[in-house]
């Protein structure tokens, strides 16, 4: 077996991997959510199968047992549950949760429960000495028993592909969240590949029955669109519930970066009260709270200093040069800086009337402000231009 040969095996297994060990924590939380418990099941399945059927782990189970294929019933039962954890996903998506859905679901999983433990007599009943790693299905096409044990794991999946694929169609003209949409257009290519792989397998078993030989159908192509299925059904049910998380992780990212230089210059000020310690594993969500907590509290505290002259002059010259576009953010930050100055150096508090909580001319403004302190030259700039500015008005 060349190196080469399990490379479509290892990518697609490594990803499902990947997934499922991403999923596991949402998982521990929330073990009692039904869609959470489904997706992480399926995510199981998927990456079990196609460990299995890996055809080295093949070899190493006829070696380890001492049983000769006794992979296929082991790959065959994950497949099963990989299709009834699909077909109950796509009907809980699809329809609102009653009853007739409850009884709908138990009916499905006692289905594909009872197919498995078929799967299982079958094989014992068979006799299979002569182990086959890639080409199990068409070497004992005619056996006894296994015959009827590899047709049982086709036509199961062959109905939960078609099913699946049925109930995708009519639902997808309803659907208008995007990552739901997006999702669901995965989930139809995949059992699409799925349906390509049972014919597959059913025209290689179907041409061995008539004397003829089509192998290559079963041992290359079938695998090459159950390798894509897994990936695809098991990315369609991902990107419904990590596309809307990805995405407000990215906002939240940018919000908590975008704070930053705002945040570490009101850090200087001592805060009212003990603020809890979060360490870099805490999320995201909550360094941001925090975050922001942090730098109204501050503004609060400089309210008292806040020189809305200095603000007015600081905003004139910042449109004076070229048109500034973010002239309010850069008279606010540079409001700011001075009111930290003069509340570190224990400087009265401004005269100038100031509206409650520090004035909407800063509290309104903050993400403007913070956008502004990432480019200190620009402040510099507007300093400059006010000195200049407040020196020939000294003259005149």
């Amino acid at each position: 077996m060349s190196p080469s040969f399990h490379v479509p095996y290892i990518l697609p297994t490594v990803l499902l991997a990947l997934a499922l060990l991403l999923k596991l924590p949402t998982f521990l939380r929330a073990s009692r959510d039904p869609d959470v418990r489904a997706t992480t099941l399926l995510l199981t399945w998927a990456t079990a199968v196609l460990v299995v059927i890996t055809p080295v782990n093949i070899e190493r189970l006829n070696v380890l047992t001492g049983i000769p294929n006794i992979a296929a019933p082991w790959a065959y039962s994950f497949l099963t549950a990989f299709c009834a954890t699909g077909l109950t996903m796509i009907m809980r998506w699809r329809e609102e949760p009653s009853e007739r859905r409850r009884r709908r679901l138990r009916r499905i999983y006692w289905l594909y429960a009872g197919i498995i433990g078929v799967l299982w007599l079958t094989f014992v009943l068979a006799d299979v000495p002569t182990p086959r790693i890639y080409d199990l299905d068409t070497y004992y096409a005619d056996t006894p028993w296994m015959r009827e044990h590899i047709l049982l794991y086709i036509a199961a999946h062959m109905v939960s592909s078609l099913v699946a694929v049925s109930m995708l169609w009519k639902w997808f003209p309803e659907v208008a969240n995007r990552w739901l949409k997006a999702g669901v257009v995965l989930l139809q290519l995949g059992f699409a590949s799925g349906l390509v792989f049972d014919v597959a397998k059913i025209a290689a078993i179907g041409a061995r029955w008539s004397g003829q030989n089509w192998d290559v159908l079963s041992t290359q192509a079938a695998p090459s669109f159950a390798l894509m299925e897994a990936a695809l059904v098991a990315l369609g049910f991902i990107v419904p519930q990590a596309g809307p998380f990805l995405q407000k992780w990215i906002r939240d990212q940018r919000d908590y970066r975008r704070l930053g230089p705002l945040w570490r210059a009101l850090r200087v000020l001592t805060p009212a009260a003990a603020t809890a310690r979060f360490g870099p594993w805490t999320p995201l969500d909550l360094r941001l709270m925090q975050r922001q907590q942090r730098v109204h509290d501050a503004l609060r505290v400089l309210g008292p200093y806040f020189d809305t002259a200095l603000h007015r002059r600081a905003r004139e010259a910042a449109q004076a040069g070229n048109g500034t576009p973010n002239a309010d953010g850069i008279a606010g930050a540079i409001t700011i800086s001075a009111a930290i100055s003069t509340y570190q150096q224990d400087g009265p508090p401004t005269e100038h009337p100031r509206e409650p909580e520090g004035g909407t001319i800063v509290s309104d403004r903050i993400e403007a402000i913070a956008s502004a302190l990432h480019h200190p030259h620009v402040l510099e700039d507007v300093r400059r231009r006010m000195a200049t500015t407040g020196s020939a008005n000294d003259h005149a």
